[in-house]
């Protein structure tokens, strides 16, 4: 395929785009038929509805589904791990310019049967591994530097999970985010080789669910019907609101944004390509910063398990690009121009990748 062709395809991709104000974009690439009704110029995840406009920039609220089937990036990363030990990875790519992916995780046993999970460690059901097996199709040529997760095990799994799809096939080494010195002596990888096929996880207790205090263990709907509704939807989803002896979103997102902007951002900065695999509150905590949401706005963010979000992060900006849904489908494939040269020229030169 020639340069000409590639650039037609971008154009005709970004033709799909608007820009609402000069500080935060949105794409408005529609990725399938909506279930409800709205404005035909808001952006379009999976399924959006319409909350209003704030300093000119019309705002959406999202629900990504798994369900919608489209055309996504076929990408391939564009550096390797140039030091497990010091965290430093090195990206070929001389634009400044990053694929962000963030991922709930899949279904777990807690969700399958409708409890308050919150901190407690639990597994994925099967359907959770399907889930996360699934997404790591959908991102599996996307360039990946480095991954954060949570300490919880859901999240650990489908990161596992999700990156035996991956094309690039490094092996996770998985790391703490505040090792101490001698945990990072003993776990040293020396082999300059081994490193280059190595792919760092971050895990940070950070990231991990809000904490539900007295409610983790209690049947959702059981728990409604003991305190009322509205009660139990204030303690689920209100900003400030604590539920008994637990974090409020607030608090969440106090913890979740700050190593975000602590950890993930610079590398970012550093045209690092990132991915996070965490839960409900810790990732709509780092939604809300991203898109600049309100306490409001946030509250009506919903995020199905399982279903990858791909943000790119260019001049300091994030630019929400929705939910990737194929892996290697012909067509529409860029989301920016800089990544549909890049995959053109692996798609000539595949063994060079």
């Amino acid at each position: 395929m020639t340069a000409v062709t590639t650039s037609a395809l971008y154009q005709s991709f970004s033709s799909k785009l608007i820009v609402r104000d000069g500080s935060h974009s949105h794409s408005c690439k529609k990725f399938q038929e909506l279930s409800i009704r709205t404005p035909p110029d808001v952006f379009r995840g999976d399924n959006t509805g319409y909350v209003g406009e704030r300093n000119g920039c019309t705002l959406s609220r999202l629900h990504f589904s798994r369900s919608s089937k489209c055309l996504a990036a076929r990408l391939h990363p564009v550096s390797s791990v140039s030091s497990i030990k010091n965290h430093s990875y090195s990206s070929q790519s001389a634009e400044n310019e990053s694929v962000l992916i963030l991922m709930r995780h899949g279904e777990s046993m807690w969700n399958e049967k409708n409890l308050f999970t919150g901190c407690v460690d639990v597994p994925l059901t099967n359907r959770g591994v399907e889930e996360a097996i699934e997404a790591g199709k959908r991102i599996s040529n996307f360039p990946l530097d480095i991954i954060y997760t949570s300490a919880l095990i859901r999240a650990q799994m489908t990161t596992m999970l999700a990156l035996t799809q991956h094309h690039c096939m490094k092996v996770p080494i998985i790391m703490h985010h505040d090792e101490t010195e001698q945990a990072r002596t003993w776990t040293q990888i020396y082999s300059e080789d081994t490193k280059k096929q190595s792919i760092p996880v971050i895990k940070a207790w950070q990231l991990n669910e809000r904490m539900y205090g007295d409610l983790q263990g209690f049947n959702k709907q059981e728990t409604a019907e003991l305190y009322g509704k509205e009660q139990v939807y204030n303690w689920r989803r209100s900003y400030h609101v604590q539920p008994p002896n637990g974090e409020s979103l607030e608090m969440c997102l106090g913890r979740a944004v700050a190593f975000f902007k602590e950890h993930i951002e610079p590398q970012l900065l550093r045209g690092r390509h990132v991915m996070v695999v965490a839960h409900a509150n810790s990732l709509r905590s780092i939604i809300m910063y991203l898109d600049k949401l309100t306490s409001e706005e946030v509250i009506n963010l919903e995020l199905s398990t399982g279903v990858p979000m791909l943000y790119i992060y260019k001049e300091g900006h994030f630019i929400r690009r929705g939910s990737p849904h194929g892996s290697s489908e012909a067509g529409v494939y860029a989301y920016t121009e800089s990544l549909a040269v890049y995959r053109q020229n692996l798609v000539e030169t595949p063994n060079e990748s």
